[in-house]
């Protein structure tokens, strides 16, 4: 049984990597026993496996699995672990755990059983791990890897190297902090490329066939993903994808409950279960809402779709400004809280307010707000109360 899968994983190994590493490989502590890494489909946690593969010593004897390999189906992750190692197995790798049925349980008992065993594995949302028995989450280091950021990208793009910045620190120093950038590059320059095509790493090599590539990854997480990690009907499936398409096509703040539910033909409750799958697979963003898990049991106030790249295969045409708020959004919410406010675009973390809009854009929304500021889309450089959208890219 290992023999096989010994085999794919030496082919796998050999593999030719970018040399570029996400920020989150840094920061991940791998001398901790059982390391999880969720994020959605096309994020690069697969990539990021590899390459600390790559920086393990050759001699350390290791597996990798692709969870959805007909050996994996048949005897199940405990046993795979269980022979791996009998023959002195030190590391195990598992990709796209969430396509193995009962790996909680399996998770806990391979950590349990085998103290000189490490495991590493990925999965397509963390709140699957979240709503796993809460032993398991007391066992394993999470770590979740979002899209890239403006930051990374221009990293990418240009071969510089870029330092992130607290929010703090942008919003006590941010013309110094832009000059710095800009006497290096133009950032304004790069970033429609960024809003099109350059959220997911793998636009890197994908060129001209990257809508299509991430159209497909769309599709798996609703098709495949989704259903399982969660009960939901087949039928449902299509409702998923026309909740999709409609979001795209509304404003953030012009969201109608009832025409959603009529046109997917679903209830309340239903409906908004379902808007929280989406956020769980990371295709949507909620703004306002109260949940538990992915039991959404109020009314959103705001919905955006998780990252600008995913208009062009829901809708295409999006509004100008939707995608500077989609922007901010994706940007700011790896690292803080995002609710919708009473004045104002955004309020993060229960006491910034944020109004996002164009390069004219002044703050008679925010005007009796104490800690308030525009986020000006087209500005290079800020001043006082008005900050570049560009800037909030490098959170991360």
């Amino acid at each position: 049984m290992i023999e096989p899968l010994q085999h794919l994983s030496n082919q796998i190994r050999t593999q030719k990597l970018p040399d570029y590493q996400r920020f989150l490989f840094r920061q991940i502590d791998f001398s901790q026993r059982l390391i999880g890494i969720m994020g959605a489909r096309g994020a690069g946690k697969t990539t990021l496996l590899l390459q600390y593969l790559k920086s393990v010593a050759r001699e350390t004897k290791v597996l990798y699995v692709i969870a959805d390999h007909p050996l994996v189906g048949q005897h199940g992750l405990f046993t795979i672990a269980d022979e791996f190692q009998k023959i002195g197995g030190e590391l195990l790798i598992i990709d796209e755990i969430h396509k193995c049925q009962h790996f909680e349980r399996d998770l806990k008992l391979i950590f349990d059983s085998y103290f000189n065993l490490k495991v590493i594995f990925t999965g397509s949302s963390a709140t699957a791990i979240d709503n796993a028995k809460a032993d398991l989450s007391r066992r394993a280091m999470l770590y979740r890897l979002p899209v890239l950021s403006f930051r990374e990208f221009l990293e990418l793009e240009t071969g510089e190297t870029f330092e992130a910045v607290t929010l703090d620190a942008l919003l006590q120093n941010h013309p110094q902090l832009a000059l710095e950038t800009v006497s290096r590059i133009k950032p304004l320059a790069y970033l429609p490329a960024y809003l099109e095509h350059g959220a997911y790493p793998f636009y890197r090599e994908a060129g001209s066939t990257y809508l299509p590539r991430l159209l497909n990854a769309s599709m798996q997480v609703i098709e495949t993903d989704i259903p399982a990690l969660y009960p939901i009907d087949y039928d449902k499936v299509n409702a998923l994808k026309k909740l999709m398409v409609m979001l795209c096509q509304s404003e953030p703040y012009d969201v109608n409950v009832s025409k959603l539910c009529g046109a997917v033909e679903l209830n309340q409750k239903t409906l908004y279960k379902y808007l929280g799958l989406l956020q769980a697979a990371g295709l949507l963003r909620l703004l306002g809402a109260k949940s538990s898990g992915v039991s959404i049991i109020s009314k959103p106030e705001k919905l955006y779709l998780d990252n600008t790249n995913l208009f062009a295969v829901f809708c295409n045409q999006p509004k100008a400004g939707t995608l500077r708020e989609t922007f901010f959004a994706s940007m700011l919410s790896y690292h803080h809280t995002l609710n919708y406010p009473k004045s104002g675009d955004f309020l993060v973390d229960g006491q910034y307010v944020f109004e996002v809009g164009g390069k004219a854009k002044s703050k008679k929304q925010i005007k009796d707000e104490t800690t308030a500021w525009v986020v000006a889309d087209g500005l290079e450089i800020g001043v006082e109360g008005k900050i570049p959208l560009w800037l909030f890219g490098f959170l991360y």
